[in-house]
């Protein structure tokens, strides 16, 4: 059994892998084995690899599974105490590892980790995709310190402390194996978006913590699937955080937030025709609604599952206030202007 596998999803990455597969090799080789998952690309990047990177273990999968059951069909042919989900488009940095693998080796209680996202653009400010570490509002709007909605703030070391958050960006999650497992691994059926947040949240209503350590770092590109203005990732980010909503709230919060997400997701579908003309996200979060009403009793069952093995009523990672209302109608930016 390997201490520790990275695992990077490639599909179609060719010139993502060229550029940063290296850093990862560099500075991995000795405290991990470092894998290429390939979801059936039609791009060179199997080529690239036996050329380049013949060190670089890899997984042909026989077709694109997506994000999340692409994951769960690599990670199923790894044997490892540790798994670090890795995007192709990450630049790690030396020594990023050992805070990471040496924080979970003395923390058995904590079942996932991430470092802290750098921009890759602006090396002075966060990353989107996670920041330093993943929280919810009440309504299930994900947010991060260092970056709530569009706002991202430039890191001044203001949150270089370890911190226990709701959710570890996809991005860069390293977690224990077991854990991974235990709960099912990534919910497949969400394809991309919203994957990481579901499988953290699912381990925290277990009692299993979820961290961010600052002290390892990453630089991230970020959009290198679909660009943030694209319908089909807001598609996916409304349909997928309903069905997460639905999977993890506790019986106490589900009806009053559903009803509140009801009239916030139909609100934001006509913000984004009149305020901004976009056509193709406003038809895209009625889909989403749609989507979501046809396949909600396919998950009654995880539902029953989830609250079964309950083990945190309520879980401090998810603030019980309203991210827009204290966005919008407050003017609080940052992290730490949230009360």
């Amino acid at each position: 059994m390997d201490k520790l596998a990275i695992v990077i999803l490639n599909w179609n990455g060719a010139k993502m892998l060229g550029q940063y597969l290296p850093t990862v090799l560099n500075y991995s080789r000795d405290e991990a084995v470092v894998y290429v998952a390939d979801n059936a690309s039609t791009d060179n990047s199997m080529d690239l690899l036996r050329q380049e990177f013949p060190e670089c273990k890899t997984i042909v999968l026989e077709k694109n599974w997506g994000f999340a059951e692409g994951y769960n069909k690599a990670l199923s042919q790894i044997d490892a105490e540790y798994y670090l989900l890795l995007n192709s488009d990450i630049e790690v940095t030396h020594h990023w590892l050992t805070p990471l693998i040496e924080f979970m080796d003395v923390h058995p209680e904590v079942a996932a980790c991430q470092p802290k996202l750098l921009s890759i653009f602006d090396r002075d400010c966060f990353e989107y995709a996670g920041a330093c570490g993943g929280f919810l509002d009440r309504y299930g709007y994900p947010f991060c310190r260092g970056r709530l909605f569009e706002t991202v703030e430039r890191d001044d070391g203001q949150y270089d402390y370890k911190e226990e958050i709701l959710w570890a960006t996809g991005a860069a999650l390293m977690i224990r194996a077991k854990d991974y497992w235990d709960v099912g691994g990534l919910d497949g059926r969400f394809f991309a978006h919203n994957e990481e947040i579901d499988l953290c949240w699912r381990l925290r209503i277990r009692g299993r913590k979820i961290y961010c350590l600052p002290e390892s770092y990453v630089y991230h590109v970020g959009g290198g699937t679909l660009p943030k203005s694209n319908p089909m990732k807001t598609f996916l980010n409304f349909r997928n955080n309903l069905t997460m909503l639905y999977k993890c709230l506790p019986d106490s919060e589900l009806k009053h937030v559903m009803c509140m997400r009801w009239f916030l997701d139909y609100l934001a579908a006509w913000e984004t025709l009149i305020l901004k003309g976009n056509w193709g996200d406003f038809k895209a979060i009625f889909k989403a609604r749609r989507a979501f009403a046809r396949w909600k009793k396919d998950f009654k069952a995880d539902r029953e599952t989830i609250q079964q093995g309950r083990v945190e009523t309520q879980i401090p990672e998810q603030r019980m206030f309203s991210l827009l209302w204290q966005y919008y109608a407050k003017g609080h930016k940052k992290f730490s202007d949230l009360k």
